[in-house]
């Protein structure tokens, strides 16, 4: 899972095997070591009784829950992706975007074996 973060955007992007893991498992998640006892922590959580995407960050970590019904339904269907605007005061707001990770066009090192075909790549 990639996680991309520009102001008040927050991004993730899942491969196969992820997507399919929070169909099954409810969880996603990745760590980020920033240093001796300093971890950055982001998952994606299903969770049930909500309706669009929200978030959480408490002690380093970074949760963006995803209504359950879409979370289950996800790895089986052509959905891109699910993104929520949520406003947090009169003067801000917060954009989040869960997507399926697509292989590059152009050249890249990171392995991409597990993501998504383009669907603008010419075959």
């Amino acid at each position: 899972m990639k996680v991309r973060i520009k102001g008040n955007f927050i991004r993730y992007r899942l491969t196969k095997s992820e997507v399919e893991a929070l169909s099954l498992k409810g969880i996603v998640k990745e760590t980020t070591c920033l240093g001796v006892n300093n971890l950055f922590t982001y998952s994606l959580v299903s969770k049930d009784g909500i309706e669009n995407l929200e978030a959480n960050f408490m002690n380093g970590n970074l949760i963006i829950f995803l209504p359950m019904k879409n979370a289950n339904s996800w790895f089986t269907n052509s959905k891109v992706g699910y993104r929520s605007t949520i406003k947090i005061d009169d003067k801000n707001i917060l954009v989040l975007l869960v997507e399926k990770d697509f292989q590059c066009l152009d050249e890249t090192e990171e392995d991409q074996s597990n993501n998504y075909p383009n669907p603008i790549a010419k075959e």
